[in-house]
């Protein structure tokens, strides 16, 4: 069925077809058409920063900006689903056309610029979920706000959704606002990462709740860069790590006729790099969860990211070629491949090293 609604939606300009699945997916979920169309989710809990995950696969940021359909997408198996890209005021990115699909490479290129409604938006449908996985909100910064003064956007909405997040994620990876990857290097780092890490803390204490912070990093960097990233994030305390962002390189599609579009690639084309610095990562982290992400479109796919040193896996292109059935197929991957761990407390599979 999904692969018949996918060559009628692929006729259409990316974005609007992105924007009627969506609708089309809430309509079913209002109606109970999901469950019947979509086998319950798979169950292999995962215990991870302190946080009970159902499963191990996980909805990557940018697909559900505003939280508008956590529970429609959550109805389709994820164990956890991450929202945003946020920022503190409502913004509309960039220009028109802003995505494409490279259909014979099975990727996407898009460059859309943390369009979204604005933090209080979100945080009033995250509210309202029904959603019983675990939900991470993704933060960055305005497109008005210099890089100089990207941390006070970034503490604006750290001290907004840390009431409602289960865990938070610093993007300072996305290539489509500029200058924001300049913040990933050297003393900007520690400069941004040191007073968001100051903040969370004195909001765990304040509320009495453990909101753990994640930084999401590009693929588009040297091994020694990755070994500066991982330092930085180790010393300011960070609880974990997303691997990888969108990257710059076209170099997997050339020959593509949408290839020389500006903004990030993601998909399959991003598979290796990805798990080249998740592999980095982990030599430099050996106890830091990482959360993998890029190019996974198979069950064997999931389980690599996981092999390449990831505890849990993230999903984002391969569910636009694939479509839904691709959650269910990497859940019982990984929970496969991890069938012979050690579980912990109450049932759940430790992933702490």
């Amino acid at each position: 069925m999904y692969d018949l609604a996918r060559s009628l939606l692929f006729r259409l300009d990316p974005e609007t077809s992105h924007r009627m699945a969506l609708s089309a997916l809430d309509t079913l979920y209002r109606v109970g058409g999901v469950k019947r169309l979509v086998n319950p989710r798979v169950e292999d809990p995962v215990a991870l920063m302190g946080l009970a995950f159902p499963n191990r696969v996980g909805l990557a940021a940018g697909l559900d900006k505003n939280a508008d359909h956590l529970d429609a997408l959550g109805a389709l198996g994820f164990g956890f689903i991450e929202v945003g890209t946020v920022t503190p005021r409502s913004q509309p990115g960039n220009p028109k056309p802003r995505l494409f699909r490279l259909a014979g490479h099975e990727a996407i290129i898009n460059r859309f610029g943390f369009n979204n409604q604005g933090v209080a938006h979100l945080i009033g449908q995250v509210k309202k979920r029904h959603y019983d996985g675990v939900v991470g909100i993704n933060i960055g910064k305005n497109l008005a706000t210099s890089v100089e003064n990207a941390v006070d956007d970034y503490l604006i909405c750290l001290e907004a959704v840390h009431p409602v997040a289960d865990y938070i994620t610093v993007n300072i990876s996305s290539p489509n606002t500029p200058g924001l990857r300049t913040l990933q290097f050297g003393e900007q780092l520690d400069a941004l990462l040191g007073p968001i890490r100051e903040r969370g803390a004195a909001l765990d204490s304040e509320r009495g709740r453990k909101v753990p912070l994640l930084v999401k990093i590009a693929p588009d960097m040297e091994d020694e860069e990755v070994a500066l990233v991982a330092q930085s994030i180790e010393r300011n305390g960070f609880d974990g790590v997303i691997a990888t962002n969108t990257t710059l390189s076209r170099d997997a599609v050339q020959g593509d006729p949408q290839a020389q579009e500006a903004g990030g690639l993601s998909g399959k084309p991003l598979f290796e790099a990805s798990n080249r610095i998740i592999r980095r990562l982990r030599e430099h982290l050996p106890d830091m969860p990482i959360i993998g992400v890029g190019g996974i479109d198979s069950g064997p796919a999931a389980q690599a990211k996981i092999n390449a040193g990831a505890d849990l896996v993230q999903l984002y292109s391969g569910l636009i070629y694939r479509g839904p059935k691709l959650v269910e197929e990497c859940a019982e991957a990984l929970k496969a491949q991890a069938a012979k761990s050690p579980l912990g407390e109450a049932g759940y599979v430790d992933l702490k090293k």
